[in-house]
C-alpha cells in the first residue's frame, strides 16, 4: 500500500495557494499537509510536518525560497523541494537548484505539468519546465568549470571510496546503502564525469586530490 504524497505549499499569495490546493488535493495520491505564507514559515512547517514535497515560491517575503530551500535541506532532509517562479531567467533557476531544489516549474504552467512535477520530485527525479530547460542547459555549460561540481556530496563520497579501491559491497556497508544504490551512484558518477573505466576514475580522483 503506497502512502500519499504529503505536500507543503509555500507561497505568499493566498489565492495562488488556494489554486494549487484545488489542483493537488483533487488527486487520489496527494494530500496537502500544510501551508506557509513566507520562507521562514515554510522552514518551520517543513521541520514540524516532514512532508515528502515542498512546493516553494522562489520570491517570498522575510526569507526567500532559495534560502528557505537551503534550510529545509537541513531540518527536513527527506523533503524534496519543487520551486515555483514567474521567471525563466537562468540565474533564478541556477541558484535554487544549487540550494537543493529538485525541480523548477514556471507559475504559468498548466495543471498537468504541476502534477507531473510533484510526482517526479516525490519519486526523487528532477523536473524542469520545458521553457527553462534550454536556459538552464546553456547556463550550466557556461558555469561548470570543475567537473567535481557536477557531483552531489553523496556521489563525491562514493567516488572517493571507489578510488580507494573499495568494492560496491564494502561501500554499501559503510554508507548503509544497498549495493544497487551504490552501483547506480557509480554509473551516474561515470556519466557525469565522462569516464569509462575504474582506472580512469582512480586517475581522476588522484588528479583532484581526493586520494594520494
Amino acid at each position: 500500500m503506497r502512502h500519499n504524497i504529503r505536500i507543503l505549499l509555500a507561497d505568499d499569495h493566498a489565492v495562488v495557494r488556494q489554486g494549487f490546493k484545488l489542483i493537488l488535493a483533487s488527486q487520489p495520491d496527494m494530500e496537502i499537509v500544510g501551508e506557509a505564507g513566507n520562507g521562514r514559515e515554510a522552514v518551520e512547517q517543513a521541520e514540524k510536518l516532514q512532508p515528502d514535497v515542498v512546493v516553494m515560491d522562489v520570491a517570498m517575503p522575510e526569507l526567500n525560497g532559495i534560502e528557505a530551500t537551503r534550510r529545509i535541506a537541513t531540518v527536513a532532509p527527506r523533503a524534496r523541494v519543487l520551486a515555483l517562479s514567474m521567471h525563466k531567467d537562468s540565474v533564478y533557476v541556477r541558484e535554487i537548484l544549487r540550494a537543493g531544489a529538485r525541480g523548477y516549474l514556471l507559475k504559468d504552467a498548466i495543471d498537468s505539468d504541476l502534477l507531473a512535477a510533484v510526482r517526479a520530485v516525490a519519486r526523487g527525479d528532477g523536473y524542469l519546465s520545458p521553457a527553462v530547460s534550454e536556459a538552464v542547459l546553456s547556463d550550466y555549460r557556461k558555469h561548470v568549470t570543475d567537473p567535481l561540481d557536477l557531483l552531489s556530496s553523496r556521489e563525491r563520497e562514493v567516488l572517493q571510496m571507489i578510488a580507494e579501491g573499495k568494492t560496491n559491497k564494502e561501500i554499501a556497508v559503510t554508507l548503509n546503502l544497498s549495493v544497487y544504490t551504490v552501483d547506480a551512484h557509480r554509473g551516474r558518477i561515470m556519466e557525469k564525469l565522462n569516464l569509462h573505466s575504474a582506472g580512469e576514475l582512480v586517475r581522476f580522483a588522484v588528479r583532484k586530490g581526493l586520494i594520494d
